[in-house]
């Protein structure tokens, strides 16, 4: 018997860093969507847990979110089987599109089935907390108010039409290392999430974009310029809002119409290595993750 499930890319539409929890975890408010570009998780049973990746840029070991989140699924259940879990990996790594957090969302709907858990995603998304503060999101994969640790995931419906051209500059960047940095007694960029929501609600793709920012985009950009640079380049070339997803280092611009993002992919691929020409999940394509 063998699981697959799907793992999708995330961005975010917007990012509000709020404060610091005395915990030092944050408080976060943000729309996150995802796109269709996947990792694809195969579980099958095993008397143990062991991970493995077609990458060599991840760890196989309890460093991986993957086989964190299994430890934690095993540990609120108490199971005592084990599964071979398998990542086929095409989401770029350290870019800020919730790769590893999506895997171990993954992890724990494939494992819930194999493992015959009858979990609510609600309760799969508390356990994912554990993990990363992405992991709630991933659980659920549909475009979503999230605030919070992370913890708080609200489904917010469909989205209006539009296309996502995605540019990853040839740097990774720590996720850690940024939100340490994160200094709440200076300013900080924040995004009109009312008016994303409102935007989203109305389908008005225009309202949508103009709420839109990410509070870590300019501290993640002073250290990788070339941020900057592509979110310049993406503008330039015809997309009508973009902005860096995440705490980088990728920057995704959106057009409303698939001939306008063609044009900005095309020209993108001449300044960017890696770039993709997305759509974000519909509905139909997110019933496949239940």
């Amino acid at each position: 018997m063998e699981i697959i499930q799907k793992a999708p890319a995330k961005i975010n539409l917007s990012l509000d860093a709020r404060f610091r929890h005395p915990d030092g975890e944050h408080e976060w408010k943000m729309v996150m969507t995802s796109v269709d570009l996947a990792d694809y998780v195969h579980l099958r049973p095993s008397r143990h847990l062991r991970v493995t990746t077609d990458s060599g840029f991840l760890p196989e070991d309890p460093r991986n979110l993957a086989y964190q989140a299994a430890l934690a699924l095993q540990r609120a259940s108490g199971v005592r089987s084990g599964a071979a879990i398998h990542i086929e990996k095409h989401i770029p790594v350290a870019a800020g599109l919730g790769g590893g957090s999506s895997d171990a969302a993954a992890v724990l709907r494939g494992l819930n089935e194999l493992w015959q858990l009858h979990y609510t995603k609600q309760q799969l998304a508390e356990i994912g907390l554990q993990v990363d503060s992405d992991v709630p999101y991933c659980v659920y994969s549909e475009t979503a108010l999230v605030t919070g640790k992370g913890e708080q995931v609200a489904p917010l419906g469909p989205l209006p039409n539009f296309w996502v051209v995605l540019a990853k500059p040839r740097v990774s960047v720590s996720t850690p290392t940024i939100l340490n940095a994160v200094d709440y007694s200076q300013p900080l960029i924040h995004p009109n999430t009312d008016a994303v929501l409102a935007g989203i609600n109305a389908g008005d793709f225009g309202q949508m974009s103009l709420g839109m920012a990410n509070s870590l985009e300019a501290l993640t950009a002073k250290r990788h310029p070339e941020i900057t640079a592509i979110k310049h380049r993406l503008l330039k070339y015809g997309a009508q809002v973009a902005q860096m997803s995440g705490s980088g280092p990728t920057v995704f611009g959106l057009c409303e119409k698939y001939s306008r993002a063609n044009r900005v992919y095309n020209s993108m691929k001449g300044f960017c290595r890696e770039v993709y020409l997305l759509r974000p999940m519909r509905l139909s394509q997110q019933k496949k993750l239940r």
